[in-house]
Parts: structure tokens; sequence; C-alpha cells
């Protein structure tokens, strides 16, 4: 099922704003960490581990989703196919472990920053609040450069697809 012209430009428009969306937020949040770990003060440490927070439990989930759903949505109602092309398929699984990334290791990762600051203990180093960001914004990237550069070639799917024998 093929998307018509005007449902493709919303879908691709929604998609590439939550996807600057999502970059946007990661690069915030590297901001922040490398605030709350190099600053010399508590004060401000903890105001970056808590803004960190917020961004964290309100906002990037959502837009990761919208990011997801927008994508999935355009590569099955185009000509793109989910698993038809290798940049399309890598972008679809590093989407879905940035997501659990986000929800399993970033997220709890700030919580326990916070708790660790409320009870009194020295801001989060180094460890704590800056892989995530930093892990999470070269995948972003990865995944535009990809998306702009679209290389790779067809599937094993794709080239069944198009009726070509596999190489």
């Amino acid at each position: 099922m093929k998307l018509t012209r005007p449902a493709r430009r919303a879908s691709l428009v929604v998609h590439v704003v939550a996807s600057a969306s999502w970059l946007g937020l990661t690069l915030g949040l590297l901001a922040l960490a490398v605030t709350a770990t190099m600053t010399g003060s508590a004060v401000p440490a903890e105001a970056s581990v808590r803004a960190m927070k917020l961004f964290a439990d309100w906002l990037l989930l959502p837009v990761a989703f919208l990011t997801f759903g927008s994508g999935v949505l355009l590569s099955v109602g185009t000509q793109w196919g989910l698993a038809r092309h290798r940049w399309v398929h890598t972008k679809f699984w590093l989407t879905l472990a940035t997501i659990a990334a986000t929800a399993f290791a970033l997220r709890p990762g700030v919580n326990s920053a916070i708790a660790d600051m409320a009870a009194g203990g020295p801001p989060a180093g180094p460890r704590d609040l800056l892989p995530g960001p930093i892990v999470s914004l070269s995948a972003y990237v990865f995944m535009t450069a990809i998306s702009v550069l679209k290389p790779w070639g067809l599937t094993r799917r794709g080239r069944n697809h198009r009726g070509l024998r596999p190489a």
C-alpha cells in the first residue's frame, strides 16, 4: 500500500521534524551533562541534572516514538520498503536500539544521579551522565548521514522484489 503524495509529504515533514527534535534534545542533554560534570559548584550541577531529568522523562521517548512511527510509515508506504534497502533496515534497527537505550540506560542513569544528589552525594561524574548523550548523538548523526547518502544498495529481499537474482 503506497501513500498518496500529500500523505507522503506530510509524513516526511513529521519524520524530519521529529528526527531533528530528537537530535536537538540529545545535543541539549549533552550540554547539560557537560555542565553537570565540569562545574565546580553543586547548584549548577544539580540544576543541570534536574533539567536532564525533565527532558528524559517528558520529551525523549515521545519524540523517539514519533520518529520511529513516522519512519516505519514512510518505509512501508513508499518505494523504499522496510527491508528492501540496507540503509532503511539499518536505521530501523538502530532506532529501536536507541529507544531501548534511552528507556533502559539513559533515563535510569539520570534518575540515579538525581537520587544521589538528593541524598547529599556529589554531583554525577562523567562516567554517569556523558556516555548516553554521546552514544545517542553519534547514532542520530550516523542515521542522518545514511538518510542523505542512502548507501549500501538493496538487501536480498529488495533484489528479489525487483526481480533481480542475489549476488
